[in-house]
């Protein structure tokens, strides 16, 4: 097939409006070969470094030699497996994650994706608990089903309907605020460790402590959400360690599944699984916990909770923020500011302009970034935590490129926006 003739099958059959999206902007790129940190277009005309790592999933690069290799294993002996019966993998890869975890962090639930992960853990403190009221933070994203989409921002339930009930939303980083909401019907907060949609707000100190006490203090779950910053993007295993607490229940998704086989986790405190000993077949997920997910799995956590490993990620996070606040004193009208936890990276921009003009900036400079949804004045940075010093010069130098030329898009957007509006303005005029 001729990449035309994808493009062509994408648009009818996939997404119409990502296509048209790519178009416009002239990003039509079609993944063909990957390899590490690199994507390849089909056509192999152009190839991109990945900094943003799709949030996660490929924490540790495109097709991994050592994952690639344990699912190869893997298929010579297992497949799916079945739910309802005990199961080897299961139990390894279960006992792993726990044995990660703090205090009773004790019991393992496997998913297929993170927003499953989520809807468990939401509908397990709904029922634990008895109260019906959930708080979670404006801006936040937790995934597109069900209660992971109640919880989460507006835009992503409003188009389609989605009433948020008794799901509350506060600032992150207000801890008034979340007293102000928390009484007795709180069965439970639900906060991502540090927010990637809402552009990589880092918690102040002290802050998710003060929310854990909070918590226990009105007998309130508390839900840490590690989809994207956890399995060592922050320097160590679980991002949460930083605050030094410990969670009820612990969301695992994206990098578990080494970016070649989808699995997701929702650890949680022994006393939470109650309804579990009573009625152990009330939940189930047909492909969660495959045990070829589980294989690879068991190979993730080994190798990010390597100290070597972490070391590696804290060392390639230190060099790369020596590079950037160079960049930063550089352009320091359009580039102003770092959000910075480790390999968790983003880049505070000048206005909401500037994160889309970066976006396609890097992406002429063969830089995959992508600007945060919930506020486009940040560009996500989230390079493989496999990274070498020489990728990290090549990586920061396009950056380099990609800056001076965003600075530039930036004011032709502005032009382009303020033109559109002043056409409507005098179509409404008449």
């Amino acid at each position: 097939m001729t990449k035309q003739s994808i493009i062509n099958d994408y648009s009818k059959h996939v997404s119409q409006g990502k296509t048209d999206f790519y178009k416009k902007y002239g990003m039509d790129f079609v993944m063909g070969r990957r390899e590490g940190p690199w994507l390849y277009d089909i056509d192999g005309q152009k190839r991109l470094f990945n900094c943003h790592s799709n949030g996660g999933v490929f924490n540790l690069g495109h097709r991994h030699s050592e994952i690639v290799d344990t699912l190869k294993e893997a298929l010579d002996e297992l497949d799916i497996g079945n739910h309802h019966l005990m199961s080897k993998e299961r139990a390894a890869l279960a006992k792993q994650l726990t044995d990660s975890m703090p205090g009773d962090l004790n019991v393992c639930i496997f998913g297929v994706g993170g927003g499953e992960a989520v809807d468990l853990a939401l509908k397990l403190s709904l029922g634990h608990t008895g109260r019906t009221k959930i708080i979670s933070a404006n801006g936040g994203y937790h995934g597109h089903t069900g209660l992971a989409l109640a919880v989460g921002d507006a835009q992503y339930r409003q188009p389609f309907g989605v009433g948020s009930g008794d799901m509350v939303q506060i600032p992150f980083n207000d801890i008034p605020a979340l007293e102000a909401e928390l009484n007795e019907d709180v069965a439970a907060v639900i906060l991502e460790t540090i927010p990637a949609t809402l552009g990589m707000l880092m918690p102040e100190p002290d802050y998710l402590k003060q929310v854990r006490t909070l918590c226990d203090r009105n007998n309130t779950l508390l839900i840490m959400d590690e989809v994207q910053s956890g399995l060592a993007r922050t320097g160590k295993l679980w991002a949460f360690e930083h605050a030094d607490i410990i969670p009820d229940m612990v969301i695992i998704g994206k990098g578990l599944s080494g970016g070649i086989y989808p699995i997701s986790a929702t650890i949680i405190r022994e006393p939470l699984d109650a309804i579990f000993k009573k009625e152990p077949f009330i939940h189930i997920s047909t492909f969660g916990g495959s045990e070829l997910g589980c294989r690879v799995g068991q190979k993730v956590v080994g190798l990010s909770s390597d100290e070597n490993f972490l070391k590696g990620v804290q060392d390639a996070g230190t060099k790369i923020r020596i590079g950037l606040d160079q960049l930063q004193e550089r352009y320091s009208k359009f580039f102003t500011g770092i959000r910075q936890s480790g390999l968790m990276i983003g880049l505070e921009l000048r206005d909401e302009y500037a994160g889309p003009a970066l976006t396609k900036a890097a992406y002429d400079h063969d830089l995959l970034m992508i600007y945060a949804n919930n506020n486009t004045s940040i560009c996500q940075f989230l390079p493989p935590l496999t990274i070498s010093d020489e990728d990290i010069n090549w990586v920061l130098s396009q950056l380099d490129k990609a800056l001076n030329s965003a600075r530039k898009l930036r004011t032709a957007l502005i032009a382009k926006r303020s033109a559109g509006k002043i056409v409507n303005k005098l179509r409404g005029n008449h």
